[in-house]
């Protein structure tokens, strides 16, 4: 198909979400470039996408992808609800607006796969770069960036006792967001004066005046086109060192892409850039050619490049939570009419939380054994001012808090794979959750519920529960093993941070190299969490942000340092 003109540019950017969104902001400040974003979902309207407590009444939603995982076997057959975030912003429009970047030696291990340019000291820059940070604690925390990062506005009471039971159990108190050393803090949110600030509010509003960006919502992308007699010389408007590869592989010349139901061809003079995210990236590579060849031609798929590890390497962080009864004043009145009031004429009150308003990281005996390096956690114990139950799909059913173990780095893997050849059907998710042959995965989430029954147990926590249990009903009759045994496998679900399914690294089994560059092919990147080795012990919305920032960097040609 011929491509009008206004689906026509020099780099297409697949996916306006976290990654995407950073990613053709930045490259549309080059006035010589043209830039086409193209997005799945629709524009970011709806209320509930801006204000804060409201996020998960968009799960199931027409702004969610709505996926399910596969049936687990270790979780009791259940399957587990994934959502994705599909607007403008994508999941930074969705979620639960924790700002928790991780340690360093988190970054300093995709260095060791991928190379200096992703260790932390490299990075430090980009999240300078990114952040916008009220009371910055630490001088790598940027104060003048794009993203704001601020303190909450009106946190529940619950929250300060929560922080002060994690004194009383021999925890420190400290600073959010530090490069190490991390204890219990009360969680800094993506918000602007108590209101969401999602990567659409802060990249794409600023930047869409540009005449050179064009930003096509509705769109969703069928598979990358390619050319395999491009050469790449200078006829092929390729900028340098956007390609990998030989002359003789194949090319990216655009996107065959469904807008109001025609599918068109959107034609890259330079490069496309895939931001999908850890379950439709891989899907788009795969569905393009790029993948396992034996999947592939499963479904009647053209092989381009044999990579055996599109979709594999898939991480998540599962979270299983606690929730005991609480006195008044927790989330539960939050849908009040004076709530809603309190909000839209001051920013304030229940609707400006969000939700999970303070975490911490904890070491359990596990980690030894699991071989967690020096210091670090191997949990995070997240704290929400509301008992969060039924995958957030439910009302809340009274008050209560819920105090949750998140296990920070998995060894269980996962895999995302076709259902068929049809890139409206949804993919396979298999994150396998608990499989590692060892079982260290389920001894250490269980040492962590362990912490929470311990703090939970404190005289500070004491004082705002009841006594009852909203999760698991009736746990006031259970032991502490088997509160812990139920909710593991009844209740545990999704932290929502999936990765590493299209893995960078300097390796050849790396599905893109350490500039981002898909191995095989040329004029083709991945930009998104999918790209991450592994897992960060945090929460991945401020990461694939700084991987659009450094994408952008290495588009344009700007080297291993940021241009700053």
């Amino acid at each position: 198909m011929s491509a009008p003109r206004d689906l026509a540019a020099d780099y297409i950017v697949v996916g306006a979400g976290s990654a995407g969104a950073a990613l053709a902001a930045r490259l549309s400040e080059d006035p010589t470039v043209s830039v086409l974003l193209l997005e799945a979902g629709g524009p970011d309207k709806a209320l509930e996408l801006h204000v804060p407590a409201a996020f998960s009444k968009l799960f199931r939603g027409e702004y969610d992808w709505n996926y399910d995982t596969v049936p687990q076997e270790r979780l009791g057959g259940r399957t587990v609800f994934w959502p994705r975030g599909k607007t403008l912003g994508g999941s930074s429009s969705l979620n639960a607006m924790m700002w928790v970047r991780g340690f360093a030696a988190d970054y300093d291990e995709w260095a060791e796969t991928a190379g200096d340019r992703w260790s932390w000291k490299s990075l430090v820059p980009y999240f300078r770069r990114v952040e916008r940070t009220e009371d910055a604690a630490d001088d790598t925390q940027g104060t003048d960036g794009a993203q704001s990062v601020e303190r909450q506005r009106d946190p529940r009471r619950h929250t300060a006792a929560f922080l002060e039971a994690a004194r009383e159990a021999g925890h420190r108190v400290t600073s959010a967001n530090l490069p190490e050393g991390q204890g219990f803090s009360q969680t800094m949110t993506s918000t602007t004066r108590g209101a969401r600030a999602s990567t659409a509010d802060a990249y794409l509003r600023p930047a869409r005046r540009r005449r050179n960006l064009r930003i096509v919502t509705g769109a969703l992308v069928r598979r990358v086109t390619f050319d395999p007699s491009t050469g790449a010389g200078a006829d092929s408007g390729t900028a340098a060192g956007a390609d990998s590869g030989t002359p003789d592989q194949p090319r990216a010349t655009g996107v065959y892409v469904d807008i109001d139901g025609i599918t068109r061809h959107a034609v890259a003079h330079r490069e496309v850039i895939l931001c999908g995210g850890a379950i439709n990236t891989p899907q788009v590579l795969m569905l393009s050619g790029i993948g396992p060849a034996a999947h592939l031609e499963e479904h009647g798929i053209p092989v381009v490049v044999d990579s055996p590890g599109v979709g594999e390497n898939l991480q998540d962080h599962l979270v299983s939570g606690l929730a005991p009864g609480a006195v008044p004043g927790t989330l539960y009145g939050a849908e009040t009419p004076a709530q809603l009031v309190r909000y839209l004429t001051g920013r304030k009150g229940m609707l400006s939380s969000n939700v999970a308003e303070a975490y911490g990281f904890v070491r359990t005996a596990m980690a030894d054994r699991a071989g967690v390096p020096g210091d670090l956690p191997d949990i995070e114990i997240i704290f929400a001012a509301a008992p969060y139950v039924g995958e957030g799909l439910v009302p809340l059913p009274a008050e209560g808090i819920t105090v949750g173990a998140i296990l920070l780095r998995p060894r269980s893997r996962g895999t995302i794979r076709l259902a068929s050849a049809d890139p409206w059907a949804k993919a396979v998710i298999d994150p396998a959750y608990l499989t590692d042959p060892d079982g260290i995965d389920e001894a250490t989430i269980l040492a962590g519920l362990a912490e929470c029954e311990r703090l939970i147990a404190t005289d500070a926590l004491r004082r705002v529960t009841t006594g009852s249990w909203v999760q698991p009903d009736g746990g006031e009759e259970m032991t502490p093993l088997e509160r812990a045994e139920l909710s593991l496998r009844r209740y545990s679900h999704t932290l929502y941070h999936p990765v590493g399914t299209a893995r960078m690294g300097e390796d050849e089994a790396s599905v893109v190299d350490p500039s981002l560059r898909v191995r095989g092919v040329r004029g083709l990147r991945v930009a998104d969490a999918s790209v991450m080795p592994t897992v960060i012990r945090g929460h991945t919305n401020a990461p694939a942000i700084v991987i659009g920032e450094v994408a952008a960097d290495l588009v344009r040609g700007a080297g291993e340092q940021p241009t700053f």
